[in-house]
């Protein structure tokens, strides 16, 4: 979500913001007075983001959060244990609880400038800040004018000579979800322990080996989850091994002018956007056959053929696909609807390790 102010042509009214959104923002400031009257303080939720030697583009969010209070030591390995679960934020549901700060500002301090932006109605700050910086990793500075120290978002910065890149579905692609998708997101985010989620077999591996092979190709994850569950995401995504990279999520609830933002423009949009911002990357998308990918990646490769270097596709299980809204019978059917995949830059296999044969044998690993 881009902090830049929306310019309307002269004479053009304003769109009417949805009833729905109107009625999350009063709940918002509702909830924000009462949080700061019990002394919470606005607080900065770094991501991983990702630019060019010429600009970053800088992911955070702001949520109200009570003050840490000093620890004691624990007193036993029972209590160690209880204290190491309580800081993991185990549930999602606590991030969900948080109330975000609207349209507060917040500090940008990198390579010695200092940019200031302001965050959107849900506390999302989504912008692209000019810097010049070395290829690799680095580090931004985040603070609001309330916070008593900065927090610090990993950046990685594209080399210009890289001519690779990894985009990466998450539910059903990195992680075995298994659930009916109308129950996903909420089951995932309010009642699932975070060391149950499951990797997908020998994806953290083939992911790795991309990275490995494409040196320093920037690792994209691309999901539909919200904002809220990145702390769980990223935690699950080094617990197993993942490659590092940066998450592209989406705030829920009502937008402008409708109830519900879609996940699958949220996709599309990241695509384009990334091909736009790296013309020269060509891109191995991965993701699974439960519901869009193969159309969206399909979509993508239509409109920016010198985009797509390959696209893996993760086939569900019959009982996965049925969970995922597709019976199993269909699977096919629905496939061959899609034109690239009968293109050789399109594979299939049930898991990391069928996946990495086939492009081994393309030539990608």
């Amino acid at each position: 979500m881009s902090t830049s102010p929306r310019i309307l042509p002269t004479g053009a009214p304003a769109k009417m913001m949805h009833r729905a959104a109107r009625v999350e923002d009063w709940l918002h400031f509702k909830r924000e007075r009462s949080a700061r009257k019990r002394g919470y303080l606005p607080t900065v939720i770094p991501y991983a983001g990702y630019g060019s030697t010429e600009w970053v583009r800088i992911l955070c969010r702001v949520l109200l959060a009570k003050p840490e209070k000093p620890e004691k030591p624990a007193r036993t390995v029972h209590h160690r244990w209880r204290a190491e679960r309580r800081d993991a934020g185990i549930r999602g549901w606590r991030s969900f609880t948080s109330v975000p700060v609207n349209d507060v500002t917040v500090t940008i301090e990198i390579n010695g400038s200092t940019h200031r932006v302001r965050a959107d109605r849900g506390g999302v700050v989504d912008t692209v800040v000019q810097v010049k910086l070395t290829p690799g990793w680095h580090v931004a500075q985040l603070h609001t004018d309330d916070a008593f120290q900065p927090v610090d978002a990993p950046i990685f910065i594209v080399a210009p000579s890289v001519s690779h890149g990894i985009i990466s579905d998450i539910d059903d692609t990195v992680m075995v979800t298994t659930l009916p998708r109308p129950l996903l997101a909420a089951w995932n985010t309010f009642v699932l322990d975070e060391h149950a989620r499951v990797p997908t077999p020998g994806m953290a591996v083939l992911l790795d080996r991309l990275a490995a092979t494409a040196e320093g190709a920037p690792m994209i994850y691309l999901s539909t989850g919200a904002w809220n569950v990145a702390p769980t995401l990223t935690r699950f995504l080094s617990r197993n091994l993942y490659p590092s990279g940066a998450l592209l999520l989406t705030d829920w609830g009502p937008t402008h002018d409708r109830w519900f933002r879609s996940g699958q423009d949220h996709k599309r949009a990241n695509l384009r956007r990334l091909a736009q911002e790296f013309p020269e990357i060509r891109w191995i998308l991965i993701g699974d056959d439960g519901q869009h990918d193969e159309a969206i990646y399909g979509e993508f490769q239509r409109d920016f053929p010198g985009s797509v270097e390959t696209v893996a596709i993760r086939q569900l299980s019959p009982g996965e696909a049925v969970l995922a809204g597709r019976p199993a019978k269909a699977a096919k059917v629905v496939t061959d609807t899609v034109e690239e995949p009968h293109d050789p830059r399109w594979v299939y296999g049930p898991d990391g390790a069928s996946l990495a044969r086939q492009l081994a044998e393309r030539g990608l690993l």
